[in-house]
């Protein structure tokens, strides 16, 4: 069993042709919140075609969820709407081939393998690190602008590291 806040195990044996629907309670909507450190998860839901070739199965399918968090400039919250594609790679667990200190290159499509143990993987356990990896850490909020202007906080380009080059170009 997995400790994941949206665990949902497959079975090798019983991936089916329809698509597996992922659908987050309230319950798990707060644990995902407070793991990703946002304000709320209003909305979780995940649509995902599994196509097993052995033991190696292919998720593709979409993700979509209704979000709040914090302004990186004001703090607000305010929402967000996050809608994903998901293509993901689910393979066994295998001895490494190389020596532990040895540098190795991965193709594009081993980027997005998960590894798993005996019969089963945690599709929802994707899912959810798909949602953490789709959220913006600095996203600003519709009052950010408003926010910079009252408080003084320079834009980027007035304050950034190349604004004192900036300067000296002018004179």
């Amino acid at each position: 069993m997995s400790g994941s806040e949206l665990s949902c195990m497959i079975k090798l044996r019983q991936i089916r042709q329809d698509p597996v629907l992922i659908e987050a309670n309230a319950a798990q909507c707060a644990a995902l919140a407070q793991r990703f450190a946002i304000s709320a998860v209003t909305a979780l839901h995940a649509k995902v075609q599994l196509t097993p070739d052995g033991k190696r199965v292919t998720a593709e399918g979409r993700l979509t969820a209704s979000i709040a968090q914090p302004c990186a400039i004001s703090g607000e919250d305010f929402a967000v709407q996050i809608s994903e594609p998901l293509r993901l790679i689910f393979v066994p667990d295998r001895e490494p081939v190389t020596a532990p200190d040895e540098e190795i290159e991965l193709s594009a499509e081993e980027l997005d393998e998960i590894l798993y143990d005996g019969d089963a993987f945690d599709l929802g356990e994707a899912v959810a690190q798909s949602l953490g990896l789709a959220i913006d850490p600095y996203a600003t909020g519709p009052d950010a602008e408003s926010f910079r202007k009252e408080t003084g906080l320079l834009e980027e380009s007035r304050s950034g590291p190349f604004a004192a080059l900036a300067a000296l170009k002018k004179d």
